[in-house]
């Protein structure tokens, strides 16, 4: 019983950062967005920032998946 109990908890971990995973990095990117448009001058180094903050965020669900 509780070889299943934690098969089921672990499988609700890696479900819950599959689905947090695109969120973060939806919000990433609109947050990207909105700053070019705050201050287009910037572009170059906001979007740098935004693909290596996106990479860390992608990153996660290969930790949960490989520890859970």
């Amino acid at each position: 019983m509780l070889n299943l109990l934690a098969e089921i908890s672990g499988n609700l971990v890696v479900a819950a950062a599959a689905l947090a995973i695109p969120l973060g990095i939806a919000l990433i990117g609109y947050k990207a967005c909105d700053s070019v448009g705050r201050n287009p001058g910037a572009s170059t180094k906001i979007l740098v920032q935004s693909i290596v903050a996106m990479a860390f965020a992608e990153a996660i669900i290969f930790f949960v998946i490989f520890l859970a």
